[in-house]
Parts: structure tokens; sequence; C-alpha cells
């Protein structure tokens, strides 16, 4: 199956794949638009998989993806600290499905269909 592109060249779309996940994974809940979140939920479940295994070699594919350290207003929050401690134990019993999408209605500068991702 064919993914989005986004109007975008790969490095900008990777990049902007990057941030989407670090965020939702630091903030457990952003807003976008419907099609990157689209996306993304796709990456974002690979992620929290690859944290249940909990293993030195998932957490190496995870650091490549993310961004290591975000810095926010309590200060530096380590994303891949938070995913493998935090977040892996809460789905350890679910298998797959970690992400929901809520539309929320249209964007008003452009009228795009904007959505709320959160995990569950």
């Amino acid at each position: 199956m064919p993914y989005r592109k986004l109007g975008r060249p790969t490095g900008a779309r990777k990049a902007l794949f990057r941030s989407l996940v670090t965020d939702l994974l630091l903030y457990e809940r952003i807003e976008t638009t419907e099609a990157k979140a689209k996306e993304l939920r796709k990456i974002a479940d690979k992620m929290i998989t690859l944290a249940k295994r909990g293993d030195l070699h998932a957490r190496r594919q995870v650091a490549a993806f993310v961004r290591k350290e975000m810095v926010d207003d309590e200060g530096t929050k380590n994303v891949i600290q938070k995913l493998f401690d935090d977040l892996a134990p809460r789905f350890k019993d679910r298998n797959g499905g970690y992400t929901r999408i809520i539309k929320v209605g249209p964007r008003r500068g452009d009228a795009a269909p904007m959505v709320i991702i959160e995990l569950v």
C-alpha cells in the first residue's frame, strides 16, 4: 500500500514524522491534520511495539528515529526513557492500536481537516 507523500521531498517528510512521533510520545496528545495523523499512527505504533520488546537493539532502533531530547517548559525530557519506562509497561497487554484519532473540524486558515491524535 502506498504511503502519503504530503507534498514534501523525502528528507522533509522524514524530519516531519520524526518530530511528530517525538512530540506524540512526549506529550501523549497532539493536534495535526488528518493525513499526517493517519501516517503518524503507523510509525508511533511501531515505536511502541519496539519499546515493548525492551532489548538493547530495540532501544537503539528507536533512538535512531526519534529526537533524543526535547526541551519543553519543565526543561529537558528524554523521550526514549519515557517510552521504555512509562509507555511500554502501560501497553504490555495490548496488541496494537495504541493511538486514537479524534476529528475536531476544519482549520481556520485553509480548511484542512484537523484531528487530535493521542495515546490510548
